[in-house]
């Protein structure tokens, strides 16, 4: 990939080269996945979110190396950072297309095309459910990894009757880079 190239360009690129799966099929263990959580927390709306939102972050922290690794990307600033991460991660791993706005000390991840949320819709009784903390969960992880501290939550979703999703990622630590204090030489 060339310096020059854009995220959103490289994003493309990296899709176009990474094997796909069938995104029925992605939507559909998705739901098998958040159908087995249900039933392991009793129907508990809160443990589901949590839930959903730890596996998020266990694999956020895992494709955050792969992601590096074949893309190149360089994240300079936690901006850069939002930049990279909404037009080529986005893209690379999910084929969609996503608009970032910078806010503050954070950012708004805004897209129409959800293969998570192929086929879905909420029964009443799961209307707090947040069906894709996944998300979250995933950008929680991969941002800690480049040693931010973060908030995120899914303030947007046509699963709640709104137009389009969207993700508010809220800066809250830069960590510092480096082993800390317990590993300095004595």
């Amino acid at each position: 990939m060339s310096k020059a190239s854009t995220p959103a360009s490289q994003g493309q690129a990296l899709w176009n080269k990474t094997p796909k799966a069938n995104a029925e099929l992605f939507a559909l263990t998705y739901g098998a996945l958040v159908t087995e959580v249900i039933r392991d927390s009793d129907e508990d709306v809160a443990k589901i979110n949590e839930t959903l939102e730890g596996i998020g972050y266990s694999i956020g922290i895992r494709c955050i190396d792969e992601f590096l690794a074949k893309s190149n990307a360089s994240c300079r600033s936690f901006q850069d950072t939002a930049e990279v991460l909404g037009r080529t991660a986005f893209r690379m791993f999910l084929g969609i297309v996503v608009d970032v706005q910078h806010a503050g000390d954070g950012f708004r991840l805004t897209f129409q095309d959800n293969p998570l949320a192929l086929f879905v819709e909420l029964p009443e009784q799961y209307k707090d459910l947040e069906y894709n903390i996944l998300y979250c969960g995933v950008i929680r992880g991969a941002l800690e990894m480049l040693n931010y501290k973060v908030d995120c939550t899914f303030v947007k979703s046509p699963l709640r009757g709104d137009d389009v999703h969207e993700i508010r990622v809220d800066l809250k630590q830069v960590v510092a880079a480096g082993a800390g204090d317990d590993y300095k030489d004595e």
